[in-house]
């Protein structure tokens, strides 16, 4: 398989999304790529353990945005166009990303001003 999907049940995010998150970000980053094909509507929704709709609601919305095109009997394949993402869907993430750090942070007791210590440690570093 191109990529690993991973659905995180305590993230608060429908599962169709994670997917589809996962899916623009392997091709942001390059792990998928044009022409690549994905794992069948059926072979993913075993292996996540969820409905067969779950997974063809993401791949629908995928394709409805040119980002996958599927092939009757042939498969579902990433599209040969750049992913793109505007400021609404970047923010969008961010403040997933964010709401996902806190939640998980807050469920392991540790304090919110040494997870920000931490990240500003991190920041620093990865400056050039």
């Amino acid at each position: 398989m191109p990529i690993s999907f991973r659905l995180d049940p305590a993230s608060g995010v429908p599962f169709y999304r994670q997917v589809i998150d996962q899916t623009l970000a392997g091709i942001a980053t390059g792990a998928l790529v044009p022409g690549e094909q994905l794992p069948t509507v059926r072979t993913l929704a075993v292996e996540l353990q969820v409905n067969l709709n779950t997974v063809a609601k993401a791949y629908r919305e995928l394709e409805i945005r040119g980002v996958l095109n599927t092939q009757q009997g042939s498969g579902t394949y990433v599209a040969p166009v750049q992913v793109e993402r505007d400021q609404v869907e970047r923010r969008r993430q961010v403040v997933q990303l964010a709401n996902e750090f806190l939640a998980r942070a807050a469920a392991a007791g540790l304090p919110l001003e040494e997870m920000v210590a931490e990240l500003a440690a991190r920041v620093e570093e990865h400056k050039p």
